[in-house]
């Protein structure tokens, strides 16, 4: 069947028999065909008596939309902050929740079956499948470490003549169509250079280029329409992907960009202004449903307004933070001054004290050592702090950075702080360890008894040395420094701080940089300066060993909690392995 008769014989079926004009008006299609065409169409049984029959219904039939899937497993990192506290598809956006919307629309224009592919806080979806009937949910479990194209393998067995929608669209018309001619991606045409993805047209109208950025043209925006031959030519290639994994971390249209030529044609639908909406934050919320101005129903908002004395609508330029392993951070704008907040890691009130690290914050700052915080909230674990243009991490292959960073932590250590509870990484690691063991299924690492036996043994050897114990931050990688080109060295989040032993600090830094032995021995000595000794050097590697078994442990506990370590929990385990064997085989531990 040709475009044109496809889109007369459905008007047909949509809207019934009609005038001519009118016809021309729904399918568009000229006054000639439509009068040649209907003539076709009773000749070969489509139509009786000006009704589609059912010979015209079996026509339709390899047009008929089977189905839709909804992306709703991620987090929507970029919509921070109300994304740390529900998923961006049940906002509730001009009175209607965004997900909800969509599914009636969907079922509205005949499309019953709806696959909601869920991952971040699923259970906050769990009621839309009584909700609606003909809903049903899969599971993501890989949602934090994959993007959307393992989305989408693993509803492969849903797809074929499907929508793939997002979740977090908002339609101000419904798009969707109960018989569709073929594949398509949905677009608006912009005049101004955008960062989003364009689509360059061949000379019928499908996508024969997708290009990343650009100035006037067809960009992606909105839902999207796979034919029964691009769903099985599509999926196939990601099926493919499944060992190599290229594509683990890219959205489905980096596989579209790649193989376009290789794939059944999908055509650039252009929907007028207007029509289509996607929210990448909350100032743009706020700019198309104005009770999200000063009400956003955020407690994170909420808690910002009453530190700051300000109200909601004055607090704009959200911008997520992707360091930090333990939690989520944003940059946001008032009144001209940028600050960051901080939003505690979902298992860590387990292992960290957040009244510990307000005092240790209130310490920090009066010393200079951390001149950036503002407020914390002890109970609750968020923070407020003045954020720093202009910075960068330390270089660990730059010396003259760890003379920088050395300058602190010997103003952090001389200063003779004290406060009334410790940092004890050995016997934390116990705890955390029993926590594993008791709580999340155990340790599946062999070699752990060999691991701990080995730290163990560089832990004893350290007892009653005289190392003396002081104030310590105890989570001195990289990313927790702060240097200036105006030569401020700033040392940030204080979670784990306490009374310690040095080789907290001196070690942490080590283990994260993954020095050699004469590596670190330089730091250490350039840290003791005239003081440095064997005794002193075994012992702050010594403590390199055991910091980074207790980092290696924490870091299986969080994942056991959910979190994505990735690399940081094999390299803590390589360096716990290195000083530890080092120490035991050059000592006779």
């Amino acid at each position: 069947m040709t475009r044109k008769e496809f889109e007369l014989l459905y008007a047909l079926k949509k809207h019934g028999m009609q005038s001519h004009r009118r016809l021309r008006e729904l399918a568009g299609v000229s006054t000639g065909f439509i009068s040649q065409t209907l003539r076709s169409f009773e000749e070969r049984g489509y139509l009786r008596d000006g009704a589609i029959t059912e010979l015209g219904l079996e026509a339709l039939a390899p047009y008929k939309v089977d189905n839709a899937i909804i992306m709703a497993a991620g987090m929507s990192s970029r919509f921070v902050p109300i994304s740390l506290e529900k998923p961006k598809g049940l906002l509730t956006v001009k009175g209607e929740v965004l997900i909800e919307r969509q599914i009636e629309q969907l079922q509205a224009a005949g499309i019953r079956q709806i696959t909601l592919v869920l991952g971040y806080k699923k259970e906050a979806f769990f009621y839309l499948e009584s909700k609606y009937e003909g809903v049903h949910i899969l599971i993501n479990p890989c949602y934090n470490t994959k993007n959307n194209c393992y989305t989408l393998f693993l509803a492969r067995k849903d797809i074929g003549n499907s929508y793939i929608c997002s979740s977090d669209d908002y339609f101000a018309i419904n798009p969707f169509e109960e018989y569709v001619y073929q594949a398509y991606y949905a677009a608006i045409h912009v005049t101004e250079k955008t960062n989003e993805w364009y689509m360059l047209p061949d000379s019928r109208g499908n996508i024969a280029r997708v290009s990343r950025s650009g100035a006037e043209g067809d960009i992606m925006l909105g839902h999207v329409y796979w034919d029964r031959a691009f769903s099985q030519a599509m999926i196939g290639l990601l099926i493919r992907d499944q060992e190599e994994g290229r594509y683990d971390q890219e959205l489905w249209e980096t596989v579209l960009a790649e193989h376009v030529r290789d794939l059944p044609p999908m055509e650039i639908k252009v929907y007028p202004d207007d029509t289509i909406f996607e929210f990448d934050s909350l100032d743009e919320l706020r700019a198309f449903d104005e009770t999200y101005v000063n009400h956003t129903h955020s407690a994170i908002l909420k808690n910002i307004t009453r530190v700051m004395n300000c109200e909601e609508k004055e607090i704009v330029g959200f911008k997520s933070i992707n360091a930090g392993l333990t939690n989520t951070s944003f940059v946001f704008t008032l009144r001209g001054e940028k600050y960051v907040y901080r939003h505690p890691g979902e298992g860590t009130e387990a292992i960290i004290s957040r009244a510990h690290e307000k005092k240790a914050l209130e310490l920090a700052r009066s010393i200079g050592v951390d001149p950036t915080f503002m407020y914390m909230d002890e109970d609750e674990g968020w923070k407020i702090s003045h954020y720093v243009e202009g910075i960068r991490t330390p270089s660990y292959d730059s010396f003259e950075d760890s003379k920088r960073i050395l300058t602190v932590l010997r103003k952090l250590h001389q200063q003779k702080l004290s406060v009334d509870w410790a940092f004890l990484p050995w016997e934390e690691a116990c705890k955390i360890e029993e926590i594993l063991r008791r709580e999340k299924g155990g340790i599946a690492d062999r070699d752990f008894e060999k691991l701990k036996e080995a730290v163990g043994k560089c832990y004893r050897a350290c007892e009653g040395d005289g190392v003396e114990i002081r104030f310590c931050h105890c989570d001195t990688y990289g990313p927790n420094w702060m240097l200036t080109e105006k030569g401020d060295t700033i040392l940030i989040d204080w979670e784990y701080a306490g009374n310690a032993d040095p080789g907290c600090d001196l070690g942490g830094y080590i283990m994260d940089a993954m020095w050699q032995i004469p590596e670190a021995e330089r730091f250490i000595a350039e840290y003791c300066g005239e003081n440095c000794s064997e005794k002193l050097l075994f012992h702050y590697l010594a403590y390199t060993a055991i910091i980074s078994y207790y980092w290696y442990v924490w870091a299986l506990y969080r994942e056991a909690c959910g979190a994505v370590m990735g690399e940081s929990l094999y390299n803590w385990h390589v360096m716990a392995r290195r000083y530890s064997k080092y120490l035991n085989e050059k000592y006779a531990l």
